[in-house]
Formats: C-alpha cells, sequence, structure tokens
C-alpha cells in the first residue's frame, strides 16, 4: 500500500535502508516494505554498521555539512565577513553572500531536508538497536551511541542557524508529519541529553583507524560546545577538560600538522570517501590562478592577523598577478586526488576545546586558568602571550582568538558573533544588505505549506 506524503519522505526517508529509492526522490514509500527492510538490517552488525556509515556519508557529500561550496563551512563565511563571493547573482549561493536569502532558497531547503534525513535515519538506528535480538549489548551500545551523537549533531546546526526547530527522535511519519518547532532553550537540554547518554555507550577508544567514528571523547567535545552556547560554564569548563586530559590520545600539533589525517589534534573527521581522495573544502577553496571564480578571503580577515601568527602564512595562501591579489584558505593543501589519502575534513579538534575552556573558566571568574588555556593556542600560532587582564578583555580576546583559529571552518565566526550578541556591530557597517533579522534562516517555504504546526516563519521573511 503505498502513500505520497511530500513532506514525510522529505522529513523521514530513510536512504540507507531502502536502497531502492533514490536519495532525492521523496515521492513514494512503500511502508510495510520498509518496516520490513529495516528489521532486516539489524539481524547481524555487518548490515546495521554498514547502515550506520552511510549516515556519515550522507553527511559528508549533502547538506549544510558537506565540505564543498554549498556547505556552510562556504556559505556561513560569505555570510558574515570571512568570505567574498563572486558567484553569479542567479546562483543560489551569492544570497548568502549578498544576504538576500528568501523561504523559497533550494539550498535552505537541502540544508533542512538532509538535516531531516540523517536525523531520521539515525533514530531508525537507535529504533532497530532497540528491538535486535541478534546484536549484542556492546554493539548495540556502539551504534546507538554513535547515532544519538548524530541526532545530536544534526540539531546543534538547525537550532544555530534556524532557531526554533522541531526535535526529532521518533520514526513514526505520522507523528513527525504534523511536529512544532521547540524554541532554542528547550532544545539544548535535549541536545544535551543525548550527547550524555553517548558519552555513557562510547567507548574510550576509536573503533575504526583515523579518528572517523567518533568515541567518547567525540562526544564529549560536542557536548562542551553545547554547554558553553547554553551557559552551563562549569560544565563546559569540565568536560572540555575531560578531552585535554587526555593526552594519550590528544595534544596540540605544529601548524603544519594541523589538518593530515593522523594529526593528534583531531578528535573526530570524515572519511573522504575513497583511496587517494582528499577533502572537498580544498578542492573548492584553493585556487591558483586569479582572478577567484568562486570565492576568496576578504581583506577584513586577512589584515585582523597580527603579522607574527602563523596562521596568517601556513593557514592562508596568496595568489598573484598583474591584475590584483587574492587570498584563499590553505588549512587543507590538497585541491586534487594523491596516491594515498592525505587528508580528511575535520570535524572537531583539540584547540576548540582550549578555546571552550579559556571562555568558560572567563565566565566564572579563572582569569589566569582562562589566559592559560587562551595562550596555549596562541603559542601554536607562533604569538606571544594574550595582554588581556580584566575579564571583559579576556572574553574579548577569546573571541578574536577564535576568529582566527576557527574560521571557515562550518561557521564558527557566524555561531560566535550570534550567541555574544555582536552580529550587527560586527556586520552592520560592512555587509550591504544586513538586516538584524539575518541572524536566523527562513524556514524553508515548502516545509510550512506541508506542515502549518511549523509557523510562524522566522522574522523578516
Amino acid at each position: 500500500m503505498k502513500r505520497t506524503y511530500l513532506f514525510i519522505l522529505r522529513f523521514l526517508m530513510l536512504p540507507i535502508l531502502l536502497s531502492a529509492l533514490s536519495c532525492d526522490s521523496f515521492l513514494e514509500v512503500d511502508l510495510p516494505k520498509s518496516q520490513l527492510a529495516t528489521e532486516s538490517v539489524f539481524k547481524n552488525y555487518s548490515t546495521a554498521e554498514s547502515a550506520l556509515s552511510d549516515i556519515y556519508s550522507k553527511i559528508r557529500d549533502r547538506g549544510m555539512l558537506t565540505g564543498d561550496g554549498i556547505g556552510i563551512s562556504n556559505h556561513l563565511a560569505c555570510y558574515t565577513d570571512e568570505m567574498i563571493s563572486t558567484e553569479s547573482l542567479s546562483n543560489p549561493s551569492f544570497s548568502f553572500y549578498s544576504n538576500t536569502l528568501l523561504p523559497t532558497n533550494s539550498i535552505i531547503a537541502d540544508y533542512w531536508n538532509s538535516a531531516y534525513n540523517q536525523i531520521y535515519a539515525a533514530n531508525s538506528i537507535i529504533k532497530g538497536c532497540e528491538s535486535s535480538t541478534a546484536l549484542t549489548k556492546a554493539q548495540k551500545d556502539q551504534l546507538t551511541g554513535e547515532a544519538l551523537f548524530i541526532r545530536a549533531l544534526e540539531h546543534f546546526y538547525l537550532v544555530n542557524l534556524f532557531g526554533s526547530v522541531p526535535y526529532v527522535s521518533e520514526t513514526d511519519y505520522k507523528t513527525n508529519s504534523r511536529i512544532s518547532r521547540i524554541a532554542p532553550e528547550e532544545l539544548y537540554p535535549k541536545i544535551g541529553s543525548d550527547l550524555e547518554a553517548a558519552v555513557a555507550l562510547l567507548p574510550d577508544a576509536y573503533i575504526a583507524s583515523q579518528r572517523i567514528r567518533p568515541n567518547k571523547y567525540a562526544a564529549k567535545a560536542l557536548l562542551s560546545r553545547i554547554y558553553l552556547y547554553s551557559g552551563k560554564y562549569p560544565e563546559a569548563s569540565n568536560t572540555a577538560s575531560a578531552v585535554i586530559n587526555n593526552q594519550s590520545l590528544y595534544a596540540i600539533e605544529n601548524i603544519d600538522l594541523t589538518f593530515l589525517i593522523n594529526s593528534k589534534e583531531t578528535i573526530w573527521q570524515l572519511h573522504s570517501g575513497a583511496a587517494g581522495k582528499n577533502t572537498t573544502d580544498g578542492a573548492y577553496f584553493i585556487f591558483t590562478v586569479g582572478p577567484p571564480q568562486y570565492v576568496w578571503l576578504s581583506d577584513v580577515l586577512y589584515s585582523s592577523f597580527e603579522a607574527a601568527d602563523q596562521r596568517r602564512t601556513h593557514w592562508i595562501k596568496e595568489v598573484k598577478d598583474a591584475s590584483g591579489t587574492w587570498h584563499h584558505p590553505f588549512k587543507y593543501k590538497e585541491n586534487f586526488d594523491t596516491s594515498v589519502s592525505k587528508e580528511y575534513t575535520v570535524m572537531l579538534r583539540l584547540s576548540e576545546q582550549f578555546l571552550i575552556r579559556s571562555e568558560a573558566r572567563a565566565k566564572q571568574g579563572d582569569l589566569i586558568g582562562a589566559k592559560e588555556d587562551l595562550n596555549k593556542v596562541r603559542k601554536r600560532a607562533g604569538l606571544a602571550e594574550s595582554p588581556a587582564l580584566t575579564q571583559d578583555e579576556i572574553l574579548a580576546a577569546v573571541l578574536e582568538e577564535r576568529r582566527h583559529e576557527l574560521f571557515t571552518e562550518y561557521g564558527h565566526r557566524f555561531f560566535d558573533l550570534k550567541r555574544n550578541g555582536k552580529l550587527n556591530s560586527a556586520l552592520g557597517n560592512i555587509k550591504a544588505g544586513w538586516n538584524e533579522t539575518d541572524q536566523l534562516f527562513p524556514i524553508p517555504e515548502a516545509e510550512i505549506n506541508a506542515n502549518p504546526n511549523l509557523k510562524p516563519q522566522n522574522l523578516g521573511y
């Protein structure tokens, strides 16, 4: 018995379990067959693990966390003050740079739909493990812990892009087809609970080489960020410390080693998908001749680095010809395939944990500890210790350090300015068309039309 559910299948399709359905087709689903397919996946660990691994490939290849020009590493860099775009005015990507997003923007719709498809797939892993009689407890814990981690990750980015959004923890299509949005202050505890559960379930050790599957400390690293954004500063500090103090696994690397596959700074990274393939981030951002075809680093960002900052010379590259000078991100050095893969896309890394703990310590009045963490990151960049003394000065210094450490990485600049109430002051005078309501993306129009419980639309759209 087949039924047509446009929104339901955008929201709930399980591509990893129903190979007969295209990931771009949201028109029909055979509900009884899909239930049988789901059950069969969890009859052995190999097929269940393959289903989970496929979610990671979806995260890598489409939606907001993909590393190419469609993902938020590029789009939020263009949306703020990190990048300049020369995309065509008719290209949906240019709307991010010009701050002219509309509810009908196809990329916004893809962000929403891909995230909820991946959440639904994670929920199916969780439900499948609960009902499986074939998997061992250790196998169920591993699969469930990773699925909870994925669910938390996607909800984190959704709430920071769209504000109030649905929290989805079920696979029932009737429930999810009429679900309502909840406010960030309600959503953050749910994300935190998912990650706390993941921490309890995941092992200390990585189950795959090259840190391409999250372990307990990856869940803690994301949880420390959740606590920071939620204003839970003691929890943020303590959770970041749990990651930082595991020196057998993690260490701040030399600046040229930070983004290599085997870097000890990496907490979690996404596999490139094939032997010899490198990151789509490098393939998109790197150019060798000018003028750039797509995007380049803004002079505002480039000129904000201190003269001695090695990140300006090692993580940024200059391209110059008779017509001008441009710069591009050079954290990832490879823009083509190599005989052996050298770089995977880094999703979580140790330096962020030092900056999280620095900020959390400063918020609690531990200024000495805050400066120690701040200076740890500065030292790796070849800089002298920060001259900041007061709480306000240290917090401002941490924000500036995050700007230079985390640029063009998954929207940190946008999120940092927003959560500190500095978006308008930082961007109002340099971004044509910037409005106060641009702190949130519009809810995709097709989704509101399909489910009126998603109303009201965000202000300004």
